[in-house]
């Protein structure tokens, strides 16, 4: 790439213009887009991938891509929808090169889903005390867990929809599907994950309070301890 020999970069550019000075081979507005859209990217590939280091250079290919051919981007979607697709396809791509066989799941979804989005908000503000903090590293490495789970088909729907909060015409535009489609497989996603959160809850709670190792241990050689003390000093 050749230095920028424009304006300085503003970091509230916007995305047009922003493709307009990467086409000119500019390299500052270049890292400005791949830090505001890193996230987005990289929570796509890794929906497909469920692979963090995969996933990581999934991205980095398609930014390449993404650089080579963004003199032909116009305007018609939005910049983040048409750097989506490209890091779908890029990772659909590494997936199926890995993996001996594609995926293929039939969908048979019933056509009354209760239309009652609930929404998935991974983004808390505010402070919190380390335990709080801990419990909440554990639901999401639980809530992680059972995203991964899903099948393809329905984890990627889930994660632009959910997480990364687009519409449903925005999910359709970027995996080139029905808008009908990317609402069946997300309310399908939202039921799955339902039934393995409450699953795991379920464990859960058969082993809150658990009262067997140290614990256990500990109070009976202290009630043990206090009652010897206590014939002690009655001899």
């Amino acid at each position: 790439m050749r230095p920028a020999l424009t304006s300085p970069i503003d970091k509230n550019m916007p995305d047009n213009e922003l493709a307009q000075r990467i086409a000119e081979h500019d390299q500052d507005a270049f890292v400005l887009l791949m830090r505001r859209y890193n996230q987005l990217l990289y929570r796509t590939a890794r929906s497909v991938l469920r692979d963090d280091s995969e996933a990581e250079d999934a991205v980095q290919d398609a930014y390449l891509q993404a650089y080579r051919s963004i003199g032909q981007f116009r305007g018609d979607a939005k910049l983040s929808t048409w750097l989506t697709r490209i890091v779908v396809n890029e990772a659909i791509a590494r997936s199926r090169r890995t993996s001996r066989r594609a995926e293929v799941l039939q969908l048979h979804v019933d056509a009354e889903w209760n239309n009652d989005v609930t929404e998935v908000n991974m983004n808390t503000g505010g402070s919190e005390s380390p335990e709080d903090g801990a419990m909440r590293a554990q639901a999401r490495q639980l809530l992680e867990k059972a995203i991964d789970a899903l099948p393809e088909t329905f984890r990627t729907v889930f994660v632009l929809r959910a997480v990364e909060e687009m519409s449903g015409d925005e999910v359709a535009t970027c995996l080139e599907i029905p808008e009908a489609t990317v609402r069946s497989r997300f309310f399908r996603a939202r039921s799955m994950l339902r039934a393995t959160l409450a699953r795991e809850f379920d464990f859960a709670l058969e082993e809150a309070f658990s009262f067997a190792g140290g614990r256990c241990d500990r109070i009976v050689a202290g009630v043990i301890e206090r009652l010897n003390n206590s014939r002690s000093g009655d001899a």
